[in-house]
């Protein structure tokens, strides 16, 4: 019987401050959907990381003609130069860490170039003998790449040796600069919903003060008196956290799954599995701030 009241007193609440309880609903919402999004964007940014950090390349270019490098004062690498750079990644020092490598020669390097640059003006001022020779090296453990950076960079015939992880991180910076607007802008969300709630509840419990008293008189306990007013926030915050798992999820299959993993087939993604991973996290977060703000609302307006 007591809990059929309890019950009662909260659905008595929630119809009595419905613009309220919708408010609360739609900012619990959007400020979930933000910290969904974040969580997302972190997940899918460790995945990249570990698919192309695997994959990174360490590149050798070699010098050309027009090299203004210390090491390509002669000109051109010469094929003396090539075999030289040849037997030391085949020799005994640097073979343990390379998994393998090829070489590159101009015609290669130029066929790569117009394929890249396709219809761009670019493409038709550029010569064969413009574009470096280089060697592609995948090392075995990537994050290894200094050694080859210490045994090239002062090898005459070698223009430049540059790890291709330095343009990724360039890549997982800017996503990570979004990821933390995102949680950025999703903490601005739900501290203005702590105070929606704490709002809705103060109003919820001011419209019910003459209720209230007539329990105090009957000697109602306080924590009988505050469950009501806990389980509209938690209902409310629980609804909109509901909403934003479903964002969440239709972010990822509508958008993710759905759009842009068939164009970029080489990325990998995240799926709906990690979504639903995501929506049990966001539900519980709007469950406790809504508890917290709610409980504290009551206290500080009944005075205990």
């Amino acid at each position: 019987m007591r809990l059929s009241l309890i019950w009662q007193e909260a659905t008595t609440g929630l119809r009595r401050n419905v613009s309220m309880v919708i408010s609360v609903i739609l900012v619990t919402f959007i400020s979930l959907t933000f910290v969904g999004t974040a969580v997302l964007l972190q997940m899918q940014i460790g995945e990249m990381k570990n698919y192309w950090y695997d994959r990174a390349q360490v590149a050798v270019y070699l010098c050309t003609a027009d090299s203004p490098t210390e090491t390509c004062t002669a000109g051109a690498a010469t094929d003396d130069q090539k075999a030289s750079i040849t037997s030391q990644l085949e020799g005994e020092t640097l073979a343990p860490f390379i998994d393998e490598f090829y070489f590159e020669d101009h015609q290669l390097a130029y066929e790569n170039f117009q394929k890249q640059f396709e219809g761009n003006e670019l493409a038709s001022l550029v010569v064969p003998e413009q574009l470096n020779e280089t060697y592609w090296v995948n090392l075995v453990d990537p994050s290894q790449s200094e050694v080859l950076v210490e045994a090239f960079s002062a090898t005459p015939g070698v223009e430049e040796v540059t790890d291709q992880r330095q343009y990724l991180d360039a890549i997982f910076q800017v996503l990570s600069v979004a990821s933390y607007t995102a949680i950025g802008i999703a903490g601005l969300m739900l501290v203005a919903a702590v105070l929606l709630i704490a709002t809705t509840i103060r109003l919820s419990a001011y419209s019910r003060r003459k209720e209230i008293g007539i329990m105090r008189l009957v000697g109602a306990s306080n924590r009988f008196i505050q469950t009501p007013f806990i389980l509209e926030g938690v209902f409310s915050a629980v609804i909109g956290s509901i909403l934003a798992g479903a964002a969440v999820i239709g972010i990822v299959h509508y958008f993710i799954t759905g759009y842009l993993a068939p164009r970029m087939p080489f990325v990998n993604f995240v799926n709906i599995s990690d979504a639903f991973v995501v929506v049990p996290v966001l539900i519980l977060v709007g469950m406790v701030l809504a508890a917290f703000s709610a409980n504290f609302a009551i206290k500080r307006y009944l005075k205990i």
